[in-house]
């Protein structure tokens, strides 16, 4: 079925997974009535109050048996993405690998990240012990629709809790797929769920007093709302929210290595990633030979179908979201930026959306002020050093950041004190690995994802202490 204008079907009462290289409609699904919702939830419950004494021994297993599935499905499911959200294929079984390995990396650590830490006192024996906390409901984003839930979703049932999950729209298909994956690495019946539900049902979920914490990635509006609402509970939440990442390219940075990773970042995900490269920051000394050096490598990237194995950049994920990146490009370029390369919507019934790069932009451009989610990135020229980091700080996002130099103890020094960002990476892309926390920090959120922190952030830090 194809249809000629998709901006409106995601207000419908059902839930469309809609084919953004060609608007063709790929399943519709009944949204979950609030009592069925409510019975869902009940049924977590009552799998958490066996799942919290299981042997964490036994949980790790658990985690080992979803990483090899996962790999074994790998093809599968990055086909899956490729068709619901239009991830180029290659890029969708790395997606899987690296859920794989967070599986893998907690079934290693899970132990010794939650044995009981012994405090001397004066007690006869005082330590802390980490104990899970319940049901986390997790409100996740169609970008990454395997990884952002795998990466909250491993640590959490290591600690012994429950998950229930409301995933983007669009990719209801990825969605009971993770609950199917579940299921078929043995994990206990019911301690993951997946809700088919819209996004007006959420609050009503985060009242239920079954539900103990909230993690959402997501829009800024999303996650202050969810934040609220959650507070007004006292309700725990950890917030991954918007990004608009800044690459910092000094004066003595090897310009080849710089252009590549500027490049490899800014059309990750189709340009579709919280942490890729959004705002070029150059010293004006080398600000020509690094834009010609950015054209030449953006232009050898493949624009296509996401399920070609050649295929670097895919389709935006939906329509509304392409136009609105468009919107932001018009207005940039109207307000002075020059479009050095794309800025035009393809013809056809599609989200596609061209690598596109802005120079001369400048603050009060969307490109600059606002995060734009998609293959388009703003070149901004600094001064010297010393403007670079204040032009990569003036933003209301704080999530990644990175920085060019041949000096690595310079890079590291303005990495670790002047750079404001959750993960500040030098002469390379920024990137969340299982072992080292992720998170934000000013309006990209709070809380971190992954590593020792991750698997702190849904547990009853407990001391006990014995006279």
């Amino acid at each position: 079925m194809q249809i000629n204008v998709f901006n409106n079907i995601y207000t419908i009462m059902k839930l469309l997974s809609v084919n953004p290289v060609n608007g063709e409609i790929i399943n519709k699904y009944e949204a979950y009535s609030n009592k069925l919702v409510d019975k869902k939830i009940t049924q977590t419950h009552a799998a958490w109050n066996n799942w919290k004494n299981t042997d964490i021994a036994y949980r790790c297993m658990l985690l080992n048996n979803m990483a090899l599935f996962l790999r074994d499905s790998q093809t599968e499911l990055a086909k899956l993405m490729a068709i619901e959200m239009g991830k180029p294929i290659k890029q969708g079984i790395a997606e899987i690998e690296k859920c794989a390995a967070v599986c893998n990396y907690y079934a290693q650590h899970a132990q010794q990240f939650l044995k009981d830490q012994l405090i001397e006192t004066e007690a006869t024996k005082s330590f802390v012990t980490l104990k899970p906390i319940g049901i986390v409901l997790a409100i996740m984003p169609w970008n990454f629709p395997f990884w952002q839930v795998f990466r909250f979703l491993a640590p959490a049932l290591a600690a012994g809790n429950c998950c229930i999950l409301k995933h983007a729209s669009n990719v209801s298909g990825c969605a009971i797929a993770i609950e199917r994956i579940l299921k078929k690495s043995n994990f206990p019946l019911h301690v993951f769920q997946t809700l088919l539900i819209h996004s007006s049902q959420v609050n009503r979920i985060i009242e239920n007093p079954l539900i103990k914490a909230v993690t959402i990635t997501g829009s800024n509006a999303a996650g202050s709302k969810v934040a609220q609402k959650a507070a007004s509970l006292i309700k725990k939440t950890v917030l991954e929210l918007g990004g608009s990442d800044a690459y910092i390219i000094l004066d003595d940075a090897d310009l080849e290595l710089s252009a590549e990773s500027c490049v490899n970042s800014r059309i990750i995900n189709s340009g579709q990633s919280c942490i890729a490269a959004k705002r070029f920051i150059v010293v004006k000394t080398v600000e020509k030979e690094f834009t010609k050096l950015v054209l030449e490598k953006i232009k050898a990237k493949e624009m296509g179908n996401p399920l070609n194995e050649t295929t670097d950049i895919g389709p935006q994920a939906r329509v509304d979201l392409r136009n609105t990146l468009h919107a932001q490009v018009k207005k940039s370029i109207q307000l002075g930026a020059k479009c050095l390369l794309g800025g035009e919507i393809p013809k056809g019934n599609n989200a596609f959306y061209p690598p596109t790069i802005l120079s001369n932009v400048k603050k009060g451009m969307p490109a600059y002020d606002e995060e734009l989610f998609g293959p388009v990135a703003a070149i901004i020229r600094a001064k010297d050093e010393a403007d670079a980091i204040t032009l990569a700080n003036d933003s209301e996002f704080g999530l990644g950041a990175a920085i060019f130099t041949k000096n690595t103890i310079k890079g590291e020094m303005l990495a670790a004190t002047q750079l404001e960002a959750g993960s500040c990476f030098v002469n390379g892309m920024v990137k969340s690995d299982p072992r080292l926390p992720f998170g934000g920090t000013k309006q990209s959120g709070y809380g971190r994802e992954l590593g020792l922190f991750g698997i702190h952030e849904f547990v009853n830090i407990k001391t006990v202490y014995i006279v």
